[in-house]
Formats: C-alpha cells, sequence, structure tokens
C-alpha cells in the first residue's frame, strides 16, 4: 500500500439504477470493505500508481442509494451471491452488514414506465407508482437524486445504470431534438424512450453525470446528449467491458499489429444470474450481443466473419464462461488457430470499474468538463464518441486525459503494475 495519500475532499453519491441487484451490491460491499479496511483496492484501475498525483475521491466515503423495482435488499443480494455462487468472505459480510442495512434506507422505488414485459415480471417491489406520462417519471425520479444529495450535503452524485438490459429501442423521430423529445414526453402514455433513458434524463435534469454500464439506449439518443450538453452535465456509457470483450480489445491488435488476417472470431458465453435470465429473451439478447460484436471488425479494419453467442446456464450463477475460438491466414496463405476460455464473476468484475467510474466522473465534473467523457472508452464495449476501440490505445488516451500529462514511456512496466496500490482507506 502507498504511504498516507492526499484525497480530493469532496462528498459524493452514488445512485446505482438496479441498486439492489448483484453489481449494486457487490459495489456496496466493495465500497464499506474499503472504507473499514477489510479489502485492497484490486481491480481498480484508479488504484494505480501512475494516478497517484490526481486528486481522486477516498472511495471509502462514497455514500450510496438508487432506484429499484425488485424487493431483494443489497444484503439480500449479498447472501444470495454468498450462498450460490461462493462470493465474498463471510467474515466481510458480517463486518459490513449494519452499514449495508443503513444504505438500504436510501433506495427508491424505481419506474417500469417505457419497461419491457421481462424487467416487469422481475419487478416485485410494493408501492411501484404508475405515472401517466414518460415526464412525470423523470420528474420523480430526479426529485428522489435530488433529495438524495441534500438529505447527504453531498457535493456530487454519480448516477449509474447497472439495472437489467434492455431490448434494442427503435429511433423515433422526436430523439432528434430535446423540444420534440420534451413534447413528446409531456403526452399521457407515451412510449418515446425505453426505461434506461428516462433514468438518464432524470440524472441530467438534476445535474448529475450520467454512466450507463449496459447495452441499453441510456444517454443514447441526440436529445438527450442535447439537454447534457445545454445543462453542462458529463455522460458516458455504453455496455461495461469486465471479460470476453476485454480480451478481444486486447488480442484483436495483435493480429492486427502483425498483419495476420483475421478470418474468423467465434464466441461462446454461457452464464447464470439473473442477467442470464433476462438475456434468454432473444430481442433482450440482440441488445448484448451488438455491442460485443462490433469490436473485433473495428479494431482489424476490415469485415470479419464474426459470432457471439450467449445462453442461460442457472447452475453458474454469477460466474461467466466464454470460450473464443479464432479463426486467421498467415504467409503464404497459411491458415491457423487460437482459443482461450474466460471464466470469471461478473460481479467482482463490474464492482471495481463502477467505483474507477465515479472517481473518474466526479474529476471531469469539477475540472468542468461536460458532454461525453471519451477518455472513459476504456471502459466500454461501445464507447460514445471513441473510434479507437483496442485497450492500448484507450488506456493511453485515459491516463493522458486524467493526469493532464502525454503518457511516459516506462522502461518496465513498474509504472502501471498494481504491485503499489494508492488507497489508504479511512476507517
Amino acid at each position: 500500500m502507498s504511504g498516507a495519500m492526499k484525497y480530493a475532499k469532496d462528498k459524493v453519491g452514488l445512485w446505482m439504477i438496479g441498486a439492489g441487484g448483484r453489481v449494486g451490491s457487490a459495489v456496496a460491499l466493495g465500497v464499506t470493505a474499503l472504507a473499514k479496511r477489510l479489502a485492497q483496492p484490486t481491480g481498480l484501475v484508479s488504484a494505480l500508481p501512475v494516478f497517484d498525483e490526481v486528486p481522486l475521491i477516498d472511495p471509502g466515503t462514497i455514500v450510496i442509494g438508487g432506484h429499484e423495482v425488485r424487493s431483494e435488499t443489497i444484503l439480500d443480494a449479498i447472501d444470495d451471491a454468498h450462498e450460490k455462487a461462493n462470493l465474498f468472505d463471510e467474515k466481510i459480510i458480517r463486518r459490513c452488514a449494519p452499514r449495508l442495512r443503513a444504505m438500504q434506507r436510501n433506495l427508491r422505488p424505481g419506474s417500469l414506465y417505457g419497461a419491457g414485459p421481462t424487467i416487469r415480471k422481475l419487478a416485485d417491489l410494493r408501492g411501484l407508482k404508475k405515472e401517466r406520462s414518460g415526464a412525470a417519471a423523470i420528474e420523480r425520479l430526479s426529485t428522489d437524486i435530488e433529495a438524495f444529495r441534500r438529505r447527504h450535503a453531498l457535493d456530487c452524485v454519480v448516477v449509474i445504470h447497472v439495472a437489467s438490459s434492455e431490448p434494442p429501442f427503435r429511433r423515433n423521430a422526436a430523439h432528434a431534438r430535446f423540444d420534440k423529445l420534451h413534447r413528446a414526453l409531456s403526452k399521457p402514455g407515451s412510449n418515446v424512450l425505453p426505461t434506461s433513458s428516462l433514468y438518464a434524463l432524470a440524472a441530467i435534469e438534476a445535474g448529475c453525470p450520467f454512466i450507463n454500464f449496459t447495452p441499453s439506449l441510456g444517454v443514447n439518443v441526440p436529445a438527450i446528449q442535447e439537454r447534457a450538453q445545454t445543462l453542462s452535465v458529463p455522460f458516458m456509457g455504453r455496455d461495461g467491458k469486465t471479460g470476453e470483450t476485454l480480451v478481444k480489445s486486447v488480442l484483436a491488435p495483435m493480429f492486427a499489429m502483425r498483419n495476420l488476417s483475421v478470418l474468423s472470431w467465434v464466441g461462446q458465453n454461457i452464464l447464470g444470474n439473473r442477467d442470464g435470465a433476462v438475456l434468454r429473451d432473444p430481442k433482450t439478447r440482440q441488445s448484448k450481443i451488438q455491442t460485443k460484436d462490433k469490436i473485433v471488425s473495428r479494431i482489424v479494419g476490415r469485415p470479419t466473419t464474426t459470432l457471439v453467442s450467449i445462453d442461460y446456464v442457472p447452475s453458474l450463477d454469477d460466474w461467466k464462461v466464454a470460450w473464443d475460438f479464432i479463426h486467421f491466414e498467415g504467409f503464404l496463405g497459411t491458415k491457423m488457430s487460437m482459443q482461450f476460455t474466460w471464466c470469471g464473476s461478473d460481479s467482482i468484475l463490474a464492482a471495481p470499474l463502477i467505483i474507477d467510474l465515479v472517481r473518474f466522473a466526479v474529476l471531469e465534473s469539477k475540472r468542468g468538463g461536460s458532454g461525453p467523457m471519451p477518455h472513459l472508452g476504456f471502459f466500454f464495449k461501445d464507447p460514445i464518441d471513441v473510434k479507437e476501440h483496442d485497450l492500448f490505445t484507450q488506456w493511453r488516451r485515459l491516463v493522458e486525459h486524467v493526469v493532464k500529462s502525454p503518457i511516459q514511456r516506462p522502461s518496465s512496466a513498474g509504472s502501471i503494475a498494481p504491485g503499489r496500490h494508492r488507497l489508504q482507506q479511512s476507517s
């Protein structure tokens, strides 16, 4: 661990859409464990020594709240993950339980306005309101976020969407400009936006940086981005890059740099937990496949036969397994192949990235940033306003933007190696 570090003194809140799910609950446990010095910041990109001199917030001080449509509590979700997937240390859960119960009081009922049947089936929370219009839903959700900020006297609240994926949403003429969208949202029963985009607008209206960690539409609407620019709100997304696609973003540049022709790239994914159950719906699964399937062709610079499949295997619970087969051509037309298997816990891979995104988004907001945050493309499969998709280029852009100086080529990997952590958590 580093010696005593000086953190930014801002009091920051994290408002998660889907706060009681597997990812949200893992974030809550992680923040609490860091605060109590029960865990090291392994997995946090922002804890790497290259960011030592950057005034980032202490993650152990993050105040957590959020919207949820299910009755399962944060602690319920953690216990369930421990029992079914053997995640977390029982001693850590026990030590963190009182603070996790207190966090639960910060959660508010979410919205089902614009939600599809798959999400509606999961919603079992009593007291879910049925808004008359999208505008009414946005106003209520935004009011919840603003009340959270006032109640805890927060300097900044970052809103991150970690709820279940939505199916692709058809573009609408009202999406082109905010004045048109505003009128359409005010009409009772209008179905002009999916729920994820209502949450995005609620965050923007509350003046909060918004990040979409899912493949859902969210802020990917011209009119919503226009509104964010008008109100000087930073945003980013979409679909967190945690597993198989992360490996693709490292391997694909290797083939491109060595001038090896990728003929086909096939990825088979199997997973359990609620995300897997939601992705059984063919329309919802298509949303996820679209973000996973783009990256190879974008990096290698030529049309490539790609195939991505996702199947639900309940017994895996939070564990996700991916098998990839890469068929490529070398010198003199010789065809060769490579295979790899990736197995990881969905929640454990995602949770530290959520904390990273909070820390970097707060920094960007303090610096007066607004609109898309392309330097955060490093964290996403389909990042907004980003043309570079190989991990190395994205990493360089992240470091140079955050540190505010060109990245230095080290004689060894010491400047970015995780052997020394930035964080010294407060008790």
